[in-house]
């Protein structure tokens, strides 16, 4: 954990992302989040992954998700801006 001797700077963080203007990504991955416990899924210790990565044109819908372990989700290859390498 990056934060164990000193506080999580929260305040840098938020003010981070409104450069990058990341807030209607972060309200949307927000929402199918709380759709998904909505409809009662337990995704406890899970990753809600995309289907169609949303760097590669992909929707926050509940048909372009899917709950998958972390270890999974998070290991595909990525490029300096994080988004996933092309597999071509």
């Amino acid at each position: 954990m990056p934060y164990t001797k000193s506080p999580r700077p929260y305040k840098h963080e938020w003010e981070m992302q409104q450069k990058r203007d990341e807030k209607p990504a972060r309200a949307a991955r927000a929402r199918a989040r709380r759709a998904m416990d909505a409809k009662g899924v337990d995704r406890k210790g899970k990753d809600i992954d995309h289907v169609v990565a949303l760097s590669k044109g992909g929707t926050n819908a509940p048909s372009n998700l899917r709950l998958t372990t972390p270890s999974k989700n998070r290991s595909f290859s990525r490029n300096k801006d994080g988004s996933m390498k092309r597999n071509d």
